[in-house]
């Protein structure tokens, strides 16, 4: 049995990106990521900036809890619109070959239309909150409930549109602490088991 696609779904700050796009670039695949909000955007007419704010993260709190009421109202939201357009997108993506999909609901969309590697990537929160402060630099938010902030909004986000958890181990096939490991064992990790799946060994 061949696994053709590689799902990764990862906290905030885990470097769940990165090591997708590296473990692409290892095994010659191509990986969407933000490609999937430029296509996204070009069928929806919606702004980059607006998808990337509402098609993954929920407001957490109020809008899980009035989601179904203020759907009923008003009909489909752009919310449900952008996910049908997401899904269609992830679908089309998945069916063209072999490729790395970060993010995006992407292990739950493919359950039943690919054959996959589904990965999770997580990390400690203070390994976390010193990468972000890295790579983006210090905000007036503290990092950590910046961190947490993302995380709840993304797990809403997720129980809304599979009814699953997300961060489920029991749904993915790899979890990987990407603080104790580090990014490159990471890569080497996934791509090896994809190999390895691949060849049926």
């Amino acid at each position: 049995m061949k696994y053709r696609i590689i799902t990764i779904s990862r906290e905030f700050g885990s470097g769940g990106r990165t090591i997708g796009k590296q473990a692409a670039e290892r095994l010659g695949l191509s990986c969407y990521d933000h490609e999937l909000i430029d296509r996204m955007a070009e069928e929806s007419g919606f702004a980059k900036e607006y998808i990337q704010e509402k098609a993954e993260y929920a407001n957490y709190g109020s809008w899980l809890a009035n989601a179904f009421s203020n759907r009923a109202m008003e009909g489909i939201s752009n919310r449900d619109y952008l996910w049908s357009v997401q899904r269609r997108v992830i679908l089309d993506l998945a069916g063209q070959g072999p490729c790395v999909i970060v993010g995006r609901c992407a292990d739950y969309i493919l359950r039943e239309e690919a054959q996959c590697l589904k990965v999770f990537v997580h990390a400690d929160l203070d390994k976390r909150a010193d990468r972000i402060v890295r790579l983006y630099g210090q905000r007036e938010e503290a990092p950590v409930k910046r961190l947490k902030d993302k995380d709840k909004r993304r797990a809403a986000y997720y129980k809304f549109y599979t009814d699953l958890d997300w961060g489920d181990l029991r749904n993915y096939h790899l979890a990987l602490d990407s603080g104790a490991l580090g990014i490159d064992t990471c890569v080497d990790i996934i791509v090896n088991t994809y190999r390895q799946m691949s060849s049926g060994t």
